[in-house]
């Protein structure tokens, strides 16, 4: 009912070595009833011929007719590699995680998953997602100059094999807007994507990114929360809701929602990184730095957590500590690729503003 939601689709997957046994059910949401049943035995060698088998009685059981690019778009294979799939499954999973080691092992399923299965695209993809976004910058420790270059080749190789992928648009868009500051070029990208794929979470995400930076506010509201009704359970999501309301200054509705994410995960990095910065934001700095502590904690020792918690130290007064942030920056630094943007936070922190 709070979804929205008139049939639900369920079941259980057991594999016994490679075998399998799916069973299915469709269920109407008001009552219970079963629309639909059955149970498919297969090798695992057969899942993507079981799994448009299940499509199939499922679209007809709902009485949906498909149109011929529709079932096109439904029925689309990149790959019949069962190993390659499951690669790229666990790259998303990884890279949904958006810690140190969550990316770095996101590179690596995605780059066998491309071995395995040069044309797969939506790998090309997941590529440029690790390496294209200013959140990975931050956690992976490469540099814009050396992250974004990598990030578009992945993104054009993904449309060089089918320019009709949403997430390999949404990709490119996500570099325009963070690398090129090609706004015209970023919106376009963000529209064909969600254009090509209504269902598509990542797009809306992007684009609501994309409608803060140009202050169309209410607008990135409305797509934000778009993003939430099509994934209710994305914790990126649903603490980027809580990034929203800090960026428009409705510090009470972010701390709400980042508590709502944290009751799901309480170790989700970044819903204590947005909960820090609202409780910042009324000056309740003992709260902040105790959310930044665990927001670099949980994020597996992201320069930019260091960053925001030497901030959260100089507003407080706490100057010894900010001046220990500052040296674990430049010590970092010396090491790997830190970008200046940490520094500068906990400069500000401290009021040295030049």
């Amino acid at each position: 009912r709070t979804l929205g939601v008139n049939t639900i689709l369920e079941g259980s997957v057991r594999q016994s070595g490679t075998r399998l046994r799916i069973s299915v059910q469709l269920v109407n949401a008001a009552d219970g009833y079963h629309l639909w049943s059955e149970r498919y035995d297969s090798q695992m060698r057969d899942i993507f011929d079981v799994q448009d088998e299940i499509t199939l009685a499922v679209v007809d059981a709902l009485k949906v007719k498909l149109l011929g690019k529709e079932k096109a778009v439904v029925f689309k294979r990149y790959t019949d590699n069962t190993k390659a799939y499951q690669l790229y499954l666990k790259g998303r999973y990884y890279l949904n995680k958006w810690t140190v080691d969550g990316l770095k092992k996101a590179i690596e399923c995605f780059t066998r998953t491309i071995e395995l299965e040069p044309q797969f695209a939506p790998a090309y993809s997941g590529l440029v997602d690790v390496y294209g976004s200013l959140s990975s910058e931050s956690l992976l420790t490469l540099s814009p100059k050396d992250a974004f270059p990598q990030a578009r080749a992945a993104a054009l190789k993904a449309l060089e094999i089918d320019d009709d992928l949403a997430e390999a648009h949404t990709s490119l868009a996500l570099i325009k807007m963070n690398f090129d500051w090609d706004w015209v070029g970023a919106e376009t990208g963000l529209k064909r994507a969600i254009k090509l794929n209504p269902n598509y979470v990542a797009a809306y995400h992007w684009y609501s990114h994309y409608l803060i930076i140009k202050g169309r506010t209410e607008e990135s509201l409305a797509i934000s929360n778009r993003a939430l009704e099509l994934d209710p359970l994305d914790l990126q999501i649903n603490s980027h809701l809580s990034w929203h309301y800090c960026h428009t200054g409705q510090y009470d509705l972010a701390i709400e929602q980042c508590q709502k994410t944290i009751e799901m995960d309480p170790n989700f990095h970044e819903a204590h990184w947005f909960l820090g910065w609202a409780f910042e934001q009324n000056a309740m700095y003992g709260d902040a730095i105790a959310e930044f502590q665990k927001a670099f904690e949980c994020s597996g020792g992201s320069a930019r957590m260091l960053g925001e918690l030497g901030h959260a130290y100089g507003l407080a007064g706490k100057r010894a500590e900010a001046k220990e942030m500052l040296d674990e920056l430049k010590e970092l630094a010396s090491r790997h690729y830190v970008s200046p943007y940490n520094l500068a936070l906990v400069y500000t922190g401290l009021g040295d503003n030049d």
